[in-house]
């Protein structure tokens, strides 16, 4: 699995000398000059102010088609919205959509590509799918010998692992792997695991070729300069996004159809809140969501610090503070469990166990994990 390789310059230190994949053409023109290209990218595919298809068609690269993910090419498109194939009008590629049921190329998608490139911005979180989608990419470049080529961006929520490690029986869109809840690595890291894991189909390997980001550290606070989805606007938001992500399988509204998404909590039954704040159809992000129209009161999270990690504690207070039963307050309990991994969580909260208890119960777990993932890691820690 070659990994290509930058050096710093004399003189560049710390964040201000980070490259992204993307931004390091030297490093992949040279292996994509005079062949047949697919791309898998989103809003997030930035060289500098260029998307990466506009880049790489200046550089006169033969790009064929541009497959989309979730949110669409453009990120238009609201959370398990539709995903249409068609044609990217700026530049008049045809467009192949992999989310909605299809998630994986077909052989005749990859027929006539010499490369597959995938440039997408993640957030290190297990139930964030574009990882998922790129484990469906894997799988079919495996089966059809087509080499995929990881340009890596900076992981905003690589420097710390924590939560449950998926079990098998919870396998699905919203986790696929057996990896904790935040996994700390990044797209191009966690590609090289799935190969080296064995965990395509078969024990199949990907061709994979990853372009590293150049000077980063995991320990960097990196700033996403665009917006990964249409309801994490905001550094804050992509932080608190692993404890608030819980709340899609409960009762309680996490601030979609608002202005501040993923940075509030709220439901009709709550008195120990003093903000309120009422979900709206939102373009683009929320078109129906949860509680619309209804009044609901809560917690601003807004003054939190930016460097926040998962937390228990939301999850602990409010399964009592919405006056509803354990089995009301859980009204998606199967997809809670998917997106925790694990129905032991969700059975911990009910009984009324504490946050120290719940999370010595994953412990050992990421221990292991630890040492199972460094043979694949690319950055250091600190």
């Amino acid at each position: 699995m070659p990994v290509a390789h930058a050096s710093l310059k004399d003189g560049d230190t710390g964040a201000s000398a980070l490259r992204t994949g993307a931004e390091q053409a030297d490093l992949y023109l040279p292996l994509l000059r005079d062949q047949k290209v697919g791309l898998v990218v989103n809003q997030t595919s930035r060289v500098g102010e260029s998307h990466l298809i506009d880049f790489l068609r200046q550089r006169q690269v033969g790009l064929q088609k541009i497959f989309a993910l979730e949110h669409g090419v453009r990120g238009n498109v609201e959370n398990g919205g539709k995903v249409d194939d068609g044609i990217d009008g700026p530049s008049g590629l045809p467009i192949v959509s992999l989310y909605g049921g299809n998630y994986a190329p077909s052989a005749e998608n990859l027929t006539e590509l010499d490369w597959l490139v995938f440039d997408i911005q993640d957030v290190g979180v297990r139930f964030y799918t574009y990882i998922s989608s790129l484990h469906y990419l894997m799988q079919a470049c495996a089966d059809h010998q087509v080499p995929l080529m990881v340009l890596d961006r900076p992981n905003p929520n690589g420097d710390y692992i924590d939560g449950p490690l998926l079990e098998k029986p919870f396998q699905s869109f919203v986790g696929m792997h057996p990896i904790p809840l935040i996994h700390g690595m990044t797209v191009g890291e966690l590609a090289q695991m799935i190969n080296g894991e064995g965990w395509l189909d078969g024990g199949a390997q990907c061709a994979l070729t990853v372009i590293p980001v150049a000077n980063y550290r995991k320990s960097m606070t990196y700033s996403l300069p665009v917006r990964p989805s249409p309801n994490l606007p905001n550094d804050l938001s992509i932080r608190l996004y692993p404890s608030l992500g819980l709340f899609e399988g409960t009762t309680v509204s996490v601030g979609r159809g608002t202005e501040f998404p993923f940075q509030v909590l709220g439901h009709p039954g709550d008195h120990q809140g003093t903000f309120t704040f009422t979900p709206i159809p939102v373009a683009g992000a929320s078109e129906n969501p949860k509680h619309k129209g209804i009044l609901l009161t809560g917690d601003d999270l807004r003054n939190a610090d930016s460097r926040v990690r998962f937390s228990l504690q939301p999850l602990l207070s409010w399964s009592r503070r919405t006056g509803e039963s354990p089995e009301a307050f859980f009204s998606r309990a199967s997809f809670f469990d998917k997106l925790a991994g694990t129905d032991q969580l969700r059975k911990a909260v009910m009984d009324g166990t504490s946050a120290k208890q719940i999370r010595a119960s994953w412990q050992a777990d990421l221990a292991v994990f630890r040492e199972q993932r460094q043979p694949y890691l690319l950055y250091p820690e600190q």
